[in-house]
């Protein structure tokens, strides 16, 4: 399929440079299968629900994963920015790297006092580093000398700040490994968490860790031509037991996220069992994919042009997505990571 099917007009006013506050005060389009769009807030959907429905959020945890560091050759250095995206080991991460022209495999790239790393291996941008520190210790190093990364679309308008740091990351992270937020999930608070399950609606975990590969652009012509990221996943027996269960009863399970839903995805059989997982993915959604594992999607809105994008138009039908996103851009929502939410419903058999 032609990727400039895909493609849309966003007046830059319309990008979130920061969240919503409270984060539940932002806006949420729902869109139906059968009639028009509604207008609502984040803080509505418990009502877009019903009792015994489960959500299904992404608890990963995003890391400092943005370094600045010194290659030295000769007497002659080198300034190094390093963005990183994959662990391939307890001590090893896999890169995009910026100026990775001026590096060599075996040379060492300096990231503090007591932060460096080995170049091991070099395709492209992407740089593996095998740091002097390893599991925990390299986390705490990271803390120390990395900061977080925001998408371009932001950090390229504002300085990255403290507020960030908090900003950036939902309420209920607790598996460290991501690069990027799961971004529909920073629309979460503790108050709605708390409503949700006095509803009866379920909350269930699983971890997807978001690469920094998720702001490649999509440089192919056709879908087909697209190589995807990989990032790694993990679906516990309890989860995919409960999920499994919640489905069998007659209830829906809610994506909280393309990443939950990509995950889940991951994970179910040509039964629509969803297995218990753990390991690499790559799977790229596009139209004509039959999606198996959920009922529902809330997610922000997308690029233009963006493998998200193209998984949401598979999911609702492209012509329903263009026309929602026209809407959303007609009426000032807030786009991309800190911007405005979605409730998504799956489009009409024969669509």
């Amino acid at each position: 399929m032609r990727v400039d099917a895909f493609d849309f007009d966003l007046p830059d006013d319309n990008i979130a440079l920061r969240p919503a506050s409270p984060r539940d005060a932002a806006r949420l389009l729902v869109v139906p299968a059968d009639d028009g769009f509604r207008h609502r807030s984040v803080s509505d959907l418990p009502s877009e629900l019903r009792a015994g429905d489960a959500l299904v959020f992404n608890d990963t945890r995003v890391l400092p994963a943005q370094l600045t560091g010194i290659r030295d050759r000769e007497g002659t250095s080198a300034k190094v920015g390093a963005t990183l995206h994959l662990r391939t080991a307890p001590d090893t991460w896999k890169a995009f790297v910026r100026g990775a022209k001026k590096l060599a495999e075996g040379e060492t790239v300096t990231f503090g006092p007591t932060l460096d790393a080995k170049i091991t291996a070099k395709a492209g941008s992407e740089v593996t580093f095998a740091f002097n520190q390893s599991e925990n210790r390299l986390d705490e190093a990271l803390a120390t000398f990395g900061v977080v990364p925001l998408p371009p679309y932001i950090a390229q308008k504002r300085a990255i700040d403290e507020r960030d740091s908090e900003d950036y990351q939902t309420v209920y992270a607790r598996d460290s490994g991501a690069v990027a937020a799961p971004t529909a999930g920073l629309h979460f608070t503790e108050s709605l968490l708390a409503e949700l399950e006095r509803c009866g609606i379920e909350k269930h975990f699983v971890t997807l860790h978001v690469g920094a590969g998720t702001f490649l652009p999509v440089k192919a012509d056709d879908t087909k031509d697209h190589v995807m990221h990989e990032e790694w996943g993990e679906v516990s027996a309890e989860t995919a037991a409960a999920l499994n269960a919640v489905r069998a009863r007659g209830n829906r399970v809610v994506g909280v996220g393309t990443t939950s839903l990509r995950l889940l995805e991951s994970a179910v059989n040509e039964g629509g069992q969803i297995q218990p997982w753990s390991g690499t993915t790559d799977i790229f959604i596009t139209p004509g994919y039959r999606f198996r594992a959920i009922d529902a999607l809330m997610t922000n809105f997308h690029l233009p042009r963006s493998t998200l994008f193209m998984l949401v138009s598979a999911f609702s039908g492209i012509e329903t997505m263009r026309s929602a996103y026209e809407t959303a851009i007609a009426e000032g929502y807030r786009f991309y990571s800190y911007g405005d939410s979605s409730l998504l419903w799956p489009k009409r058999e024969g669509e």
